[in-house]
């Protein structure tokens, strides 16, 4: 029997559980010339936000053991440019586009996903995720996804602007005390969806120089080394909707996929999609590479459904 590897994010359903990661394939255009980007459950685009932004300064990036730190600084071209031209080149491309947003404040999140809602592709949209793990401009530099009130504001605020059948997935951070308390307030906001984890924040030294690696000294550390602290946060939040201590949502896991097996990990603690980001910088074909080797490894074990293994670990315990 042909193992069917359909998921869902609430009412879309989507032909399979394997997307890019954002930020780590720009929007589309790169990756489109080495593979079919509608072979994937979806793409996920760079975080875009109201207007365009240019980053931060130089150097952006570090190599770190089994990862990099990255400090882009939401660089983009902003919500019109990305609505007149990339969204539209997705569309055409055949992709299901999941699209990240970000804002310097709640109500900028609120402005983005508005503006989104009126771009005469969204119908290619099938989910919009709220990155709350960006810095929270309006209070000192913190990050929405550290304090759940901060968090519940945002995603309430965005829900209130799209369509109530588009899947709100709330990006949370990791650098918290108790993940699934944020994950509370993020669905009881209305999200109907949550993407973990993103990047953990940070510092290189140079040895040489003696001087910070990067431009921000701090920076968002990503690639294999962090692929347990997902598995983790996967887990606990996955256990708590378990228990009934949260609504049952479907969850994207993403940090450190590499391979079909990484990939798995995430599914058996309780993820219904993974995302795949940092492995695509040494190569761009890994999404589709694990999306192959994810389903050899699910049929060889005996499922002829995907959904059959999520959360599958919790079970054998």
């Amino acid at each position: 029997m042909a193992l069917d590897l359909s998921t869902s994010l609430g009412p879309v359903t989507l032909p399979n559980p394997v997307m890019t990661a954002s930020g780590c394939a720009a929007n589309g255009k790169e990756l489109a010339r080495f593979f079919d980007v509608d072979r994937l459950g979806a793409f996920v685009t760079k975080t875009v936000m109201a207007q365009p932004r240019s980053g931060r300064g130089t150097p952006r990036m570090a190599e770190t053991p089994s990862g990099m730190l990255n400090s882009i600084g939401l660089q983009g071209p902003g919500i019109a440019a990305f609505c007149a031209g990339d969204l539209p080149m997705l569309k055409d491309l055949g992709a299901r586009v999941l699209v990240s947003i970000a804002g310097g404040t709640s109500t900028e999140f609120a402005d983005v996903a508005a503006h989104l809602r009126e771009s005469a592709a969204f119908d290619c949209v099938v989910g919009v995720e709220v990155n709350i793990s960006c810095p929270n401009v309006a209070n000192r530099g913190q990050v929405f996804a550290c304090d759940p009130l901060s968090s519940a504001k945002v995603v309430a605020l965005v829900r209130e602007q799209l369509p109530r059948d588009t899947p709100v997935i709330a990006k949370l951070s990791p650098d918290v005390t108790d993940i699934v308390s944020i994950a509370q307030s993020c669905v009881k906001a209305g999200a109907t969806g949550l993407t973990m984890i993103n990047t953990l924040l940070g510092v290189v030294i140079d040895t040489e120089t003696l001087r910070p690696a990067l431009y921000a000294v701090t920076g968002g550390l990503s690639g294999p080394a962090i692929r347990p602290v997902a598995v983790r946060a996967v887990w606990q939040v996955a256990a708590a909707m378990r228990e009934g201590r949260l609504p049952t949502v479907p969850i994207i896991g993403v940090g450190g996929v590499r391979t079909g097996r990484d990939a798995l990990e995430l599914v058996a603690a309780g993820a219904a999609a993974v995302q795949v980001g940092t492995a695509t910088f040494n190569d761009p074909t890994a999404p589709v590479r694990v999306l192959e080797e994810l389903a050899a490894l699910v049929a060889g074990k005996g499922f002829t459904r995907f959904t059959d293994v999520v959360g599958v670990a919790h079970d054998r315990t």
